[in-house]
């Protein structure tokens, strides 16, 4: 068998997004692995963000008649009409940005749009900057397009919330001069929600350096307080630059049926479009019909979901905060809350993690293994581990209740979670 070490856009796309293993070899994303040690020492799994709830019924029925009226085999490269004219009208709808359905692409996920954005906006040798952490397609994306990833750290204010260091912002995109800058908001795992003010000062600084702003909002809909989140295409002026990147899978609860979209000028969108249909030309047929009815109906499932996980919120957030000394993110937006050990431990995240999940049953993600090893987000986040709150009912409830017992045994053994010589 051929040495794998001579496929090397597949090793440095691996190296990149931090899968290559001491030995050579590729792993899994640390989603996988995180749920598969879950599973194998019987803890409760608070790492991948997948919903532990089930999306409506009303949708599962619309996607059934789409079966069965014959929407089974390929859809169109772009797209069905009937999708395209649905995502065109919800955003308007929810964030008063002005989409022609010409304008939108339907991408097999938000991962996949994202890829091929990056593909088709990120020249070979050219720069992309993006906010760290950060979902951990990027590095391999930016790899495979053979740019290079700068990083600008959004950091803990020390109040359980968070901000991104603009003074960093200015200097990163003043001496790498990017073709691209991309934003995730509401960001992925903090929760942090760029402001108007915040994305006009990313729309200047792209418009300076005459680069695309690259938009990731698979959270859009699951803001959790009264801010609203606002579209960097709706905030930044000049919005021909901008390229939204957003899914239905954690808004409705559907990560399994890769319903994404791309939202860009025209020519921008073709461009998109000719690079994803060499990845999966396309896909979900009978999905994208039962998710246009959604999106187009006046179903109140979206409000409900996000009801439902600020609730689930209001119970593992307390529980983690029994933790004495373990800092506590408030969840502004989406499925995570950041638990910050450091002050009860010399571990890292990932040795933490380890031991939180043999000894006393709790399993998320260590959040550097979303970051640059050695950028100062990573030190940051050295010991800070992020937890799911998008699970189920029972298991947020176990979460919580292990939290509360782990906050019970520190009073007693303080030194519980320190180093063993």
């Amino acid at each position: 068998m051929p040495d794998i070490m001579r496929a090397p856009l597949w090793h440095e796309m691996a190296e990149s997004a931090g899968l290559t293993n001491p030995d050579g070899s590729i792993g899994e994303t640390i989603y996988g692995q995180m749920t598969k040690f879950a599973a194998e020492v019987g803890a409760v799994n608070l790492g991948q963000g997948a919903p532990g709830t089930e999306p409506p019924d009303e949708l599962i029925a619309a996607t059934e008649v789409a079966m069965r009226a014959g929407f089974n085999q390929y859809a169109p490269g772009q797209g069905y009409p009937q999708l395209l004219d649905a995502v065109a009208a919800q955003r308007g709808r929810d964030f008063g940005q002005h989409v022609d359905p010409n304008e939108v692409l339907y991408t097999a996920g938000a991962t996949e749009g994202l890829t091929a954005a990056i593909l088709a906006l990120l020249p070979r040798g050219g720069s992309l900057v993006a906010f760290e952490p950060f979902y951990d397609s990027y590095p391999a994306a930016i790899a495979a397009a053979g740019g290079t990833l700068h990083t600008v750290p959004i950091l803990p204010d020390g109040h359980g919330d968070f901000a991104p260091d603009w003074e960093v912002f200015d200097r990163v995109i003043a001496e790498v001069d990017p073709e691209v800058i991309l934003v995730n908001t509401p960001h992925n795992p903090t929760g942090f929600i760029f402001s108007a003010a915040d994305l006009g000062r990313i729309g200047r600084a792209a418009e300076e350096v005459d680069a695309w702003v690259l938009s990731d909002e698979v959270y859009e809909q699951l803001v959790l307080t009264d801010l609203g989140h606002v579209p960097p295409a709706v905030a930044i002026e000049d919005s021909a630059r901008v390229v939204t990147v957003s899914s239905a899978g954690k808004s409705w609860n559907t990560t399994g049926w890769k319903i994404g979209w791309v939202v860009a000028s025209p020519e921008v969108r073709q461009a998109i479009q000719t690079v994803k249909q060499f990845m999966s030309f396309t896909a979900g047929g009978p999905m994208q019909i039962g998710m246009a009815e959604m999106l187009d109906g006046d179903s109140q499932f979206v409000a409900e979901n996000r009801g439902s996980l600020r609730a689930r919120a209001e119970v593992l957030v307390p529980a983690c905060r029994s933790v004495p000394g373990a800092e506590v993110s408030t969840p502004r937006a989406g499925y995570f809350t950041v638990v910050d050990f450091s002050a009860l431990t010399d571990l890292d995240a990932f040795e933490l993690n380890e031991l939180l999940a043999r000894e006393f049953s709790l399993v998320g993600i260590p959040v550097p293994a979303l970051c640059r090893p050695g950028s100062p987000a990573y030190e940051a986040y050295r010991s800070s581990i992020r937890y799911s709150f998008c699970k189920s009912v029972a298991d947020v409830d176990k979460g919580a209740q292990l939290f509360i017992a782990l906050g019970g045994h520190l009073r007693e053994h303080p030194d519980a979670l320190r180093r063993r010589s």
